[in-house]
């Protein structure tokens, strides 16, 4: 149960992070508040995986995989270029993420 609230405690990161984008500096209301929702739910969940997961293990995941996700966003959907070292950086978060949880994560 905890991957699950921690995989929501994400994609609500992934939300809020991407109409932070879209507010214009706070300054458009719709995504302003969409922003403020994504992170409450956000925290909310994350603070409830930590209940069963250790605190090290699902910040890691919870930062890494929610950076290498906006990051993925940012080339896709709003015309960020692709670099190379971008590219490493995303590999480099993915591994980490999979050595974690190959190391025991709990």
């Amino acid at each position: 149960m905890g991957y699950l609230l921690l995989a929501g405690a994400i994609a609500a990161e992934v939300v809020g992070t991407t109409a932070m984008k879209y507010s214009d500096g706070f300054s458009r209301l719709g995504p302003s508040l969409l922003t403020l929702l994504g992170y409450l739910v956000s925290f909310g969940l994350l603070a409830q995986t930590l209940k069963t997961l250790s605190v090290g293990t699902a910040y890691a995941i919870w930062s890494g995989v929610g950076t290498a996700a906006i990051a993925t966003i940012g080339i896709v959907f709003m015309g960020e270029g692709m670099t190379l070292a971008k590219a490493a950086g995303i590999a480099l978060i993915i591994v980490g993420v999979v050595v974690l949880n190959l190391g025991g994560a709990h």
